[in-house]
Formats: structure tokens, C-alpha cells, sequence
């Protein structure tokens, strides 16, 4: 057996045991470890920022978009939030035991159905160092041990964060082993957890389209397969332009190296005219690129604002990519039932939004979209990440 395997078949095999305990640890003691964790995390606040800082050093010299950068950025606000969020989830009600439901069958036997921990969860994510800390609160929360494979991006920001929450965690009285850290670069650790199905239980993969599917179409161990974040916001022809406008800027710049982040724009004909050009005008300013369909193209230039940023012709490529960045692909429809078509094809069932005035049209798009969020005159940005 090779150093690398060893190395995480070690770290699978104390989460296994830590396990044992943790999945019928009480509810108070769950509770005082993540309160525990939200503490440390803002007594180390310099601790983290130093090793995050040297991811950032890193990113840089790679050349990794500003978007990126984003994303693997921590400053004292995130750190808050990261603690507010283990707050929260210990401020939850206990997962573990509910019953959901019971009946009796017609021979006397009653049946139960209770809620319990999954066991070992393998978390595989990339460069988004908060994804540490929340899906460890909720493993933790749910009574689950969990093995974290974080991406190279935020190698130092991640070993930094585990050592601090591991700690806090042990300290509470929860067993050694329930979070566990893979702090190699090296891309076979993946190969490797995605096969122990002797100590792992399920695998969550966290990231890019292509991340995900590696995993599904690779691991062993049974999978929740997330999704990727192509988000749409559909502007019906009811629409107040205005507000619209604002939701669109929140949703695309904000915090474009996001999942929740919009991606496409879908503009019904009716509003076309009016609203593009003020929507265009409006992401160049914040330097967005827009990658438009030939009507969308056409307008924009009538508007005189082809020269007031990047515009450039959509491809069929556009429609399904998550950006994350500043770019967003727009299209005129003529229709809410082709805005509901287009997303139907290209939605990974992340978070969709109608900017609408019309009640009618609003539970249609509530009632047709299949995604994990579905807004009514609001930004995907709602949507936790």
C-alpha cells in the first residue's frame, strides 16, 4: 500500500470510529461544539486570514480571475459570517430522531420511520474555503463524521480552518476524527476516498460541472449529486423595468464567482426594447460581457451601446455554462412558455427568478420549475451557497 492511501485510509478509518459516538451524541453537546467552533473561528480570525493570504499570493501568481479570487477570499466579514452560520445551525432543532411517520399494519405490527446520521461523508469542493465550515456544521448538526477534501486553491486557508474547528470540536467533548482534513494537492486522494467503501458512506461532491460528474461517473461510494449553478432570470413582459434592472445587477455582479450567481437573462419581446438597453448599460458599467442571441445583439446596438462594453454574439455553448464570472448570456423570448422551455433544456435546477407583474404568469414559473429555488421579483442571490 502506497503512503497516500494509507494516509487517508487512516483518516477514513478514524472518522469511521469517531462515527460511533458521534452518531447518538445528544443534542446539547452537539450544540456547545459547533457554538465552540463559531467561537474559535473569531479568536483565530488572524491565524486564518494569514493562511488565506497565502492562497490569495498563490491565485494571483496562477493568474485566477477576479471572480475566483472572490470566491477564495476571507476577510473578518466572512469569517463573522461563517461563525454566524454555525450559530444558526446549532440554534436548529435536532435532526436525528424524528419520526416522521408510524402506522399500523393490519396485523397488529407498528412501523416506524425515524430520521438517522447517513454515517461517513466524504465532502470533495474547490476553491471556496467557507464550504468547510458549513458543511462540517451540518455533518456535525446531523450527527454525522466527516472526511473534507478541499481543492488546491485553498489548501493553506482549509488545513487552517480544520485546525481550529477540529480542535474546538475535540475540546467540547465530541471524539477525535469526526472532521477530517485530506491536506495533499495531490489529485489521486480523490481516486482514493471516492473507493473506500469499507469506511465511507457517501460522497458529496461541491463545485464545477466537471467535479461533479468526475465523481458520479468514478466513485464507488454512493453519490448526492449536486448541481451546478446555472441560474435564469426570465423578464416577463408585466415587468417593472426598474426593478428588474436591480435585480439582474445584484444577481450577475454581486458576487459573480458564486453559484447563485445569475448566468442567463431571458427578456420576453414585450419588454425587449425598453429593457435591454436599460439592463446593457447597466452591467457595463460594471463591466460585465454580454453574450447575446440576434435580437437581443440588435437592440443593443440600436441603443447606440455596442461600444460601451464587450458584446459579442451568443453561442450554443453559452446557454448551459456557469460563468462565474462577469458574463451573462442573453436571450429575447417570445413567451413565458419559451422562457419555460429554455430553462427546462439548460437549468441544472439551482435557482430561477420571473421579474413579474402579471399574479398568473408568477405561479405558472412557481408551479413549472423544477429548481432547489424559485423567486418571484427577487435575486437568486437569496439562495445559500
Amino acid at each position: 500500500m502506497d503512503d497516500l492511501k494509507k494516509h487517508i485510509i487512516e483518516k477514513a478509518s478514524l472518522a469511521k470510529e469517531a462515527f460511533k459516538s458521534l452518531s447518538h451524541a445528544d443534542t446539547e453537546l452537539k450544540n456547545a461544539a459547533l457554538l465552540k467552533m463559531a467561537d474559535a473561528l473569531m479568536e483565530s480570525m488572524d491565524f486564518i486570514l494569514d493562511a488565506n493570504s497565502l492562497d490569495i499570493a498563490q491565485g494571483k501568481e496562477k493568474g485566477m480571475s477576479k471572480a475566483l479570487l472572490d470566491r477564495l477570499l476571507l476577510n473578518e466579514g466572512r469569517i463573522q459570517g461563517m461563525a454566524d452560520g454555525l450559530r444558526q445551525i446549532a440554534s436548529l432543532e435536532d435532526p436525528v430522531g424524528g419520526v416522521d411517520k408510524m402506522w399500523k399494519r393490519p396485523n397488529g405490527i407498528t412501523i416506524g420511520q425515524m430520521r438517522v446520521p447517513l454515517g461517513v461523508i466524504g465532502i470533495i469542493y474547490e476553491a471556496r474555503p467557507n464550504v468547510t465550515v458549513d458543511a462540517t456544521a451540518l455533518c456535525i448538526k446531523s450527527g454525522n463524521a466527516v472526511i473534507l477534501k478541499g481543492g488546491s486553491e485553498a489548501m493553506e486557508s482549509n488545513k487552517a480552518i480544520v485546525h481550529v474547528i477540529s480542535g474546538a470540536c475535540e475540546a467540547a467533548g465530541l471524539p477525535k476524527g469526526c472532521i477530517s482534513f485530506i491536506d495533499t494537492a495531490d489529485r489521486e486522494a480523490v481516486n482514493i476516498l471516492m473507493k473506500l467503501n469499507r469506511y465511507v458512506d457517501v460522497i458529496i461532491p461541491r463545485g464545477s460541472g466537471s467535479l461533479i460528474n468526475f465523481v458520479v461517473q468514478n466513485s464507488t461510494v454512493p453519490v448526492i449529486q449536486t448541481g451546478e449553478g446555472n441560474c435564469h432570470i426570465f423578464v416577463d413582459e408585466s415587468a417593472d423595468l426598474e426593478m428588474a434592472a436591480d435585480i439582474v445587477i445584484n444577481a450577475k455582479t454581486q458576487r459573480p464567482g458564486v453559484c447563485n450567481a445569475a448566468e442567463t437573462l431571458l427578456v420576453h419581446r414585450k419588454s425587449a426594447e425598453k429593457f435591454l438597453p436599460l439592463a446593457a448599460k447597466r452591467l457595463f458599467g460594471r463591466s460585465v460581457e454580454i453574450r447575446a442571441d440576434e435580437t437581443s445583439l440588435e437592440i443593443i446596438r440600436k441603443a447606440g451601446l455596442a461600444e460601451s462594453g464587450t458584446l459579442v454574439p451568443a453561442v450554443e455553448k453559452d446557454w448551459e455554462t456557469e460563468f462565474l464570472d462577469l458574463i451573462i448570456a442573453v436571450k429575447v423570448v417570445d413567451s413565458l412558455d419559451e422562457a419555460l422551455d429554455h430553462i427546462y433544456r439548460y437549468s441544472t435546477k439551482h435557482s430561477e427568478v420571473i421579474v413579474t407583474n402579471d399574479y398568473m404568469n408568477s405561479q405558472k414559473f412557481l408551479q413549472v420549475v423544477d429548481s432547489a429555488a424559485v423567486y418571484v421579483n427577487a435575486s437568486s442571490r437569496f439562495t445559500p451557497y
